[in-house]
């Protein structure tokens, strides 16, 4: 398997051999605001360009949000058949969470739609609280996700204005949660997880065993399986090393 990430990105540029007969997996640090899918067109079309070809098959291994930045594993050529056991490999977050307020959403891509109080939560509480997310669990998927719901997909009920059917809880798990800074009303958590977990429902749910609300501010992959965020290559330095 060929992989593209900062420690290769020095070195020969690889040809279709290396999708078409080994498989290459890229590391790619997503941007802000860009879709997953819009970094798999952006690869594929620079590939097709590059090398030349009409076809070629690109696909992600876990959808990252808009608002997410951080790792996303792109699959190219014969990869992409291992695409589903990169996806089930465990992953890593670094994640702010605001309390005293919700959205929609469960993170900013909504506004605000109720402020709670949250001058009670204090690191003790909030301690106690982190430990009860620990180890395996049922978790409800936000009402804005990509869960598939009668063929739709959940956001699009929500983004339509049509009633979301009951969502079936995913059974995860959670390994480590690590504070890394907290300045009341904003928390900056670590998190492993295993896949399938999401973060902006952690958020959501963390906000309600602290009698208080809360919403995902910030989030970014820093690890899926062995590979880390810091390793993974900018959209603007694979164009250039695929010029």
């Amino acid at each position: 398997m060929h992989v593209i990430d900062r420690h290769t990105l020095t070195g020969q540029v690889p040809g279709p051999e290396a999708a078409l007969e080994e498989g290459m997996i890229l590391c790619i640090d997503k941007p802000l605001e860009w879709t997953s899918a819009d970094v798999v067109r952006k690869v594929r079309f620079r590939l097709q360009r590059h090398w030349q070809m009409k076809k070629i098959k690109v696909g992600h291994t876990g959808t990252l949000d808009p608002l997410a930045t951080g790792l996303l594993i792109i699959c190219v050529g014969k990869a992409t058949r291992q695409a589903d056991t990169f996806q089930a490999q465990d992953k890593e977050y670094l994640a702010g969470i605001t309390f005293g307020a919700t959205t929609p959403s469960c993170d900013m891509e909504h506004e605000i739609d109720t402020f709670y109080p949250w001058e009670h939560i204090n690191r003790e509480l909030l301690e106690k609280a982190l430990e009860g997310f620990l180890g395996e669990q049922l978790q409800l998927p936000p009402v804005y996700s990509a869960k598939i719901v009668d063929g739709m997909r959940a956001y699009e009920f929500a983004r339509q204005g049509l009633e979301t059917p009951e969502l079936a809880k995913n059974q995860i798990r959670i390994y480590e949660l690590e504070i890394k800074d907290f300045v009341p009303p904003l928390l900056t958590l670590q998190i492993k997880c295993s896949k399938g977990t999401y973060i902006r429902a952690l958020a959501r749910d963390l906000g309600i065993a602290l009698e208080s609300g809360a919403c995902l501010s910030s989030l970014r992959r820093t690890g899926s399986g062995n590979f880390k965020a810091d390793d993974a290559v900018t959209i603007e330095e694979f164009e250039n090393f695929f010029n």
